[in-house]
């Protein structure tokens, strides 16, 4: 098991304003853990006794609708942590997060990190301040929703994906996701995902094998209205 304080996923997150003392005692508490891909890390409603760091891989992070339909929040992935907006507000978890590919991550208990936000500020202001970005980008999701159509959202969400995680040995995306994740991230029906993938591939902007999406014109995608 790697200790907090030589890890270098910490420099990704909040961890890296903890001293090294604070580091060496989350390190002797903490748990590691892998995640299977579709294995859940916790659902909506649950009350999390802590905060996930993530070592490797990627989850989603959903939210069910009125009518039943997943909505996919955000994509978490290494060097992110997971849960402190609902340890920080003492509510149950708003999301549940479900691993994309094979996970590690590592659990640390609820009373060590609220140790240190309450005895480190500078701990405090640098989780103040991801809250605020997270904030924003669900402000941004928001308007997007409101003002782009489905093709122009399903083109950011491809385009994301290629600028955040890259493409595998065949060039082919390294994130794989099913149309059904699509069309939730996206907020269509899949058959709507899948037609629009259909254009998109008509159009000579993407390849596909599978599941898998390869892109072909990423100036293509950023040109669609």
């Amino acid at each position: 098991m790697s200790k907090c304080e030589q890890c270098i996923i910490r420099q990704f997150n909040s961890l890296k304003a903890l001293t090294k003392d604070e580091l060496l005692r989350i390190s002797g508490c903490k748990t590691s853990k892998v995640i299977k891909k579709g294995e859940v890390i916790f659902e909506e409603g649950d009350m999390l006794n802590g905060v996930f760091c993530v070592k490797d891989g990627i989850c989603k992070l959903s939210k069910l609708s009125a009518n039943g339909k997943d909505q996919i929040v955000k994509l978490v992935v290494k060097g992110d942590l997971l849960g402190q907006r609902s340890l920080i507000g003492d509510e149950s978890a708003n999301l549940s997060a479900v691993a994309l590919n094979d996970m590690e991550v590592c659990f640390i208990p609820k009373s060590e990190i609220m140790s240190d936000l309450q005895n480190n500020s500078n701990f405090s202001m640098d989780v103040l301040q991801q809250m605020a970005h997270d904030l924003k980008e669900s402000d941004n999701v928001i308007v997007n929703m409101a003002q782009k159509s489905v093709k122009q959202r399903l083109a950011e969400s491809l385009l994301y994906i290629y600028e955040h995680f890259g493409n595998n040995d065949d060039g082919y995306l390294s994130v794989v996701l099913s149309r059904e994740d699509y069309a939730n991230i996206v907020g269509t029906a899949t058959e709507s995902a899948i037609r629009i993938l259909s254009q998109l591939k008509k159009e000579g902007l993407i390849t596909t094998s599978g599941k898998q999406i390869k892109i072909e014109d990423v100036n293509g995608l950023k040109r669609i209205e």
